[in-house]
């Protein structure tokens, strides 16, 4: 288990003041930033960039004293109008470390460190970038993906998260890589659908980035979307209208803090 140290060095944290207005309770931390500092194993690590503080949890970058940076994700813990919520955060976290876990052999995946607090984990860092429109992605990336999601999905498990560019990472070495398993899936009950599903969104973008490489048998499993997705949108659709317009809103009137909106 990991030790979270107090700091009074400003140099150990972007700080900035929260007004009253901000909405605490939509950030899983609530009022509280992430912690400047945690150590694990006996090596110290500093926070250098909040990456993701939303509802469900915030995410940030820290380094070691030699530059090693590694990746904090801390569930939720604050209440909601008196709610507690914590065994929300501890069941993510003990969540998506069992998916960390079971892929800790593979190479694309990166490896757990250690765990802070009750919700909260350290992953390594990827250096890289993740997936964005306009951006190259070299020769052969997307069939590494397939073969990636092909060894996931041979283990019993269905990434889910396929759909968002972010969660796929172009490392330096120019090798594919996943991360957040807060979704993933490994139970049976629509386990291959949901398997065919990461592998449509997959070949959703490689056609929007890489379409000179798509096969013309991956064009048509790619243009043909499945009852799954058709419904999914439709139902959904409206709500994530309504909820990019909201954010928004709280963010131009400061009720919600940029990093807190994602």
């Amino acid at each position: 288990m990991a030790r979270v140290t107090e700091s009074n060095d400003p140099n150990d944290i972007d700080h900035c003041d929260t007004p009253e207005r901000v909405w605490h309770w939509m950030r899983a931390l609530g009022k509280d930033p992430l912690p400047p500092r945690f150590e694990i194993d006996g090596v110290s690590y500093r926070l250098v960039q909040s990456v993701k503080h939303d509802f469900m949890a915030a995410t940030g970058f820290y380094e070691d004293d030699a530059g090693r940076r590694v990746v904090l994700k801390i569930g939720r813990v604050a209440s909601m109008f008196g709610l507690p919520l914590t065994w929300i955060g501890r069941f993510l976290c003990r969540r998506e470390t069992r998916f960390y876990r079971k892929l800790a052999d593979l190479p694309n995946v990166p490896k757990l460190i250690g765990q802070v607090g009750d919700t909260g984990f350290v992953h390594e860092y990827v250096h890289g970038r993740p997936l964005a429109a306009n951006k190259p992605v070299p020769d052969g990336f997307f069939d590494q993906c397939m073969e990636l999601l092909a060894e996931i999905h041979r283990r019993g498990i269905a990434y889910v998260d396929t759909n968002k560019p972010e969660n796929i990472l172009l490392g330096d070495d120019g090798r594919p890589y996943l991360i957040d398993f807060q979704i993933s899936w490994d139970f049976r009950f629509l386990l291959k659908r949901m398997q065919r599903e990461d592998i449509y969104h997959i070949l959703k973008h490689k056609k929007r980035l890489r379409r000179d490489e798509l096969t013309h048998e991956e064009l048509h499993r790619v243009t043909h979307k499945s009852l799954l997705i058709r419904l999914h949108r439709t139902a959904f659709k409206p709500y994530f209208l309504f909820r990019r317009r909201l954010f928004k809103h709280l963010r131009e009137s400061g009720r919600v803090m940029p990093e807190g909106s994602k």
